[in-house]
């Protein structure tokens, strides 16, 4: 397409959007109301995927030793839990440190079991290189030997987290997916009737010896226009509700493991996204609607 003939489409498309404007309107309002649906629930489900990446990886086993083990045992245990497969990282934490964490969590009156009255033992805590692989990490240290007094990390509740956290991303990106084809659909329609209107004026072009694509290129800008200034509504809304709530959420949040994404970079991979996704699919709403027109 030669510079000149570009100018002329998108003179057109700009002359098309103002002389049309309660359904450029329309047009504009069903993409920003869509895409704040669709971007709404990609910001949710992200976070909450960081969220179920935090829980994922707080869960972790935990291989009691056995009362009595000499530090010879213990060193000859930490090497046997290292060589087993998919042990990302081992921390030790003693029973004088599980005592601490214990009056930590649950009051100074733990402090009677200390010295040798400390009923609890020596800890190795084994994260995993995949949340899932859990329980295949622990069935392996619990089989070492009597070194080991007990392996422990959530049993069947974790198992559960697991399988609960993978429903939500399936189901999550099932519903963005029929969001974005929402929105074509609705797009496409909002165009349709734009177009409709104007069907004499393309008939007239079409008669006159003017090409499909001559035709539809001023139609495919100004759909890709109608999306980028749709898509801007939303991105406005997100971004300033996104910004004013993160301090506020991140503060009932303080002192756990758990964070929510940042807004840099979350906040411009979210109004690239819904700015691509505009215009892509004003782009293809508009060609989708065009198409029976131009038979003529």
């Amino acid at each position: 397409m030669k510079i000149r003939t570009a100018g002329r489409h998108i003179k057109e498309s700009f002359k098309s959007i103002i002389r049309n404007g309660w359904m450029t309107f329309a047009a504009v309002s069903a993409v920003a109301i869509t895409l704040l649906l669709v971007g709404s629930l990609i910001a949710l489900l992200m976070n909450v995927n960081k969220l179920a990446s935090d829980v994922e990886e707080d869960v972790s086993v935990r291989v009691y030793v056995a009362t009595g083990t000499e530090e010879e045992e213990r060193e000859a245990l930490r090497s046997e839990l290292e060589g087993i497969d998919n042990v990302d990282t081992i921390e030790y934490s003693s029973r004088e440190d599980e005592l601490d964490n214990v009056m930590g969590s649950y009051g100074e009156e733990f402090g009677l079991f200390e010295g040798d009255d400390n009923p609890l033992h020596d800890v190795f805590i084994l994260n995993t290189t995949e949340p899932d692989l859990t329980s295949e990490v622990a069935e392996e240290a619990a089989a070492i030997g009597p070194v080991v007094d007990d392996v422990n990390y959530g049993g069947a509740e974790a198992d559960r987290l697991f399988e609960i956290m993978e429903t939500v991303r399936n189901i999550g990106a099932v519903i963005i997916i029929a969001l974005i084809f929402t929105a074509i659909f609705l797009i496409s329609n909002t165009i349709r009737i734009t177009i409709f209107s104007r069907r004499t004026e393309i008939e007239i072009m079409k008669l006159v010896g003017a090409t499909n694509w001559f035709i539809r290129w001023p139609f495919l800008i100004e759909g890709a226009l109608i999306g980028f200034v749709g898509a801007l509504i939303p991105v406005s809304i997100i971004s300033y509700l996104y910004l004013s709530g993160f301090d506020t959420l991140m503060g009932y949040l303080s002192g756990t493991y758990f964070g929510l994404l940042p807004p840099n970079p979350f906040l411009i991979q979210i109004v690239a996204l819904l700015l691509t996704i505009g215009v892509v699919i004003g782009s293809i709403g508009s060609s989708l609607s065009i198409r029976k027109f131009l038979k003529v």
